[in-house]
């Protein structure tokens, strides 16, 4: 994904779109979730996280500190981004695709995504990057509430706090359980009470529990419900 143009307007009509809103706290499934999704379904995927992680790592490897809003967003603003299919992201022409997984950026992300000239830069980007083509998985925490309101599916994905700290923990192999625990518990609160658009669940968003659910078992209740969404009356 290059730097694409920065625009404010609203998204169009949703039947002009296939679009999977998937939002949800830390450790929900939401990756996981949206990425095979995508592949079952046939529409390509976008992991908005990595964007403000990628807006993140700019920050720092620019020696900018990310807390200050006035910077990221030019950071944001002027930030040569590309975003491949095979998970390859790559930020200002660097390979950035391991780093904005790293606990630097992990420590900074939340503070850069409250920025609102951040959040606007990037929420201009996905929606270009759905309405090119055609519509698309987006996953973050956002999607159903600002970036995509009218998509055709909005799902909130949610799951218990020890659940969620278990899987971040058995992702990230230098952090322990109480470490990331302790992380999610900062990153619900910092998300959930930030001024611009905080983490909630979209009106009318399928919920999901996924604390006792298989992924498979997750994917078959998405599945359904984009499949009669797709036949409606009004697709």
């Amino acid at each position: 994904m290059s730097q694409e143009p920065s625009t404010t307007s609203q998204p169009g009509p949703s039947e002009q779109l296939t679009v999977v809103a998937i939002d949800g706290p830390a450790g929900s499934g939401k990756s996981t979730v949206a990425r095979l999704l995508a592949e079952r379904v046939g529409l390509p995927y976008l992991d908005t996280g990595a964007m403000y992680r990628a807006v993140t790592f700019a920050c720092i490897a620019a020696g900018i500190d990310p807390a200050d809003a006035d910077e990221a967003t030019e950071v944001a603003r002027e930030m040569d981004l590309r975003m491949d299919p095979d998970g390859t992201v790559m930020v200002n022409l660097v390979d950035a695709t391991t780093q904005i997984r790293g606990p630097a950026v992990t420590r900074a992300v939340s503070s850069v995504a409250a920025h609102p000239g951040v959040r606007t830069e990037l929420v201009s980007r996905q929606r270009e990057w759905a309405r090119r083509r055609g519509g698309g998985v987006l996953e973050g925490r956002d999607i159903g509430t600002v970036v995509f309101p009218d998509a055709t599916l909005v799902v909130y994905l949610t799951a218990s706090a020890e659940v969620r700290a278990a899987r971040r923990a058995g992702e990230v192999t230098d952090l322990d359980y109480d470490t990331v625990a302790a992380d999610i518990a900062r990153r619900d609160a910092f998300d959930q009470s930030r001024d611009a658009d905080p983490l909630r669940r979209a009106d009318g968003a399928l919920e999901v529990d996924t604390t006792y659910l298989t992924i498979d078992e997750v994917l078959d209740v998405l599945q359904r419900r984009l499949d009669g969404a797709r036949s409606g009356p009004d697709r």
